[in-house]
């Protein structure tokens, strides 16, 4: 992986996040510089002057937005909000979650970017999904018209965020624009712990993610746009571990990809208190807490302590990918290997390790992002592409055929 901050993963990290989402490097460099000194203090200390170092960079390009509207460049304005947004998002990403000024940047990334959609006409609209009494917020991404079969509703993929990004991450990566040329629409949630949901409306994270899946699939069940019979899920970074647990408890997902596996979430806190492997972002024990919704470490580490997909995955009876980078510095490999060996149910599993030379050899692939984002779009592509079980018998018996 790049490492621009050479003695520090984390922002270093958000500075390839950056280049591999969209963001130019010219821009990335004159956001990173004025803070290289400050990263050599490690991940905690600075991160308010990183803040503000990317937030001249978007406020400039805001500025130079609104001037571009002005003289009816809506373009060239369209793409320059997105990548603002983009820069907000990836500094209020590092920040405390003390820090006073995190929900009104966080909210600043959300305008820019669906300032951005206004001016591009991107496919996409913002949604509400009921959870309990609150709701979770929501991206729904269509699918090309002329990707989609004459007559047939597209399937859907239901994208969830890990530990530490958001909905707008999610847009940023290009992967539901993948599969809207595939012919595939893309819900993108902020989950209960994550994005609008946690900084917005107090929704904390829980271990039980069938609840948040049936929320999504009783949503989706409710459009007339999207065939809620072919639902899939996908998760990233800690995602491997809620969208493979949602997947072997709520029947009605077609199939499910760990973006990154992350079988046992509770051993890699234990590594992680051993000092063992890299944190996803500075003030870890804070953040963590802060997405469970714990009063304490102890009450984090209780919280989660059962957080692992041992006896979980044999439960998942519908095709399951498994990426993982072959130099994950946060989750090993292992893990991946841990939930395929056990997805012996799943009638089609598959695991793919990045490794050199292709690159993708980082957490997540962050280092290759848009190449192991077009395999996984392809493997979701040709998989609701292939007849379910079921819909083979089906086939059959209005043949009038025996179904076995």
């Amino acid at each position: 992986m790049f490492m621009y901050f050479p003695t520090n993963y984390v922002w270093s990290m958000a500075a390839v996040a950056a280049l591999n989402n969209g963001g130019l490097i010219d821009e990335v460099d004159r956001a990173c510089k004025p803070v290289l000194e400050a990263s050599r203090n490690g991940d905690d200390v600075g991160t308010e002057l990183l803040y503000a170092s990317w937030a001249a960079v978007a406020d400039r390009l805001i500025a130079s937005a609104e001037e571009d509207v002005a003289r009816g460049r809506l373009i060239g304005a369209g793409d320059k909000y997105y990548r603002a947004s983009l820069y907000t998002s990836q500094a209020e990403r590092l920040q405390s979650p003390g820090w006073e000024g995190r929900k009104a940047a966080y909210q600043k990334s959300i305008d820019l970017l669906l300032r951005h959609v206004e001016l591009s006409g991107a496919p996409f609209e913002t949604v509400e999904i009921p959870y309990g009494d609150a709701s979770l917020p929501g991206y729904l991404y269509h699918a090309d018209p002329a990707a989609v079969p004459e007559g047939a509703l597209p399937p859907v993929m239901v994208q969830w965020n890990g530990l530490d990004s958001t909905k707008e991450m999610m847009y940023y990566s290009q992967f539901p624009q993948m599969l809207a040329r595939r012919g595939i629409s893309t819900l993108m949630v902020d989950t209960p712990g994550s994005g609008e949901a946690l900084r917005m409306r107090g929704l904390t994270a829980r271990h039980d993610t069938e609840v948040w899946a049936a929320a999504c699939v009783d949503f989706l069940e409710t459009r007339d746009d999207v065939d809620a019979a072919r639902v899939g899920i996908v998760g990233w970074s800690l995602g491997g571990y809620y969208a493979p647990r949602a997947a072997a408890f709520e029947k009605r997902l077609r199939l499910a990809v760990a973006w990154g596996a992350n079988h046992d979430w509770a051993a890699v806190q234990r590594r992680r208190l051993d000092r063992e492997g890299e944190n996803p972002v500075p003030h870890y024990w804070q953040h963590v807490q802060w997405v469970w919704g714990a009063s304490s470490m102890d009450d984090f580490l209780e919280r989660t302590k059962d957080m692992h997909l041992d006896g979980v995955v044999e439960h998942i009876t519908v095709p399951f990918l498994i990426t993982h980078g072959a130099n994950d510095r946060q989750i090993p490999v292992a893990m991946a290997h841990r939930s395929f060996e056990q997805a012996v149910n799943s009638p089609k599993r598959e695991l793919k390790v990045f490794d050199e030379p292709e690159g993708g050899t980082e957490h997540i692939s962050i280092d290759h992002l848009a190449y192991a984002a077009a395999f996984v779009a392809d493997w979701v592509a040709e998989t609701f592409a292939e007849p379910a079980a079921g819909d083979a018998a089906v086939v059959v018996d209005a043949r009038g055929g025996a179904v076995g």
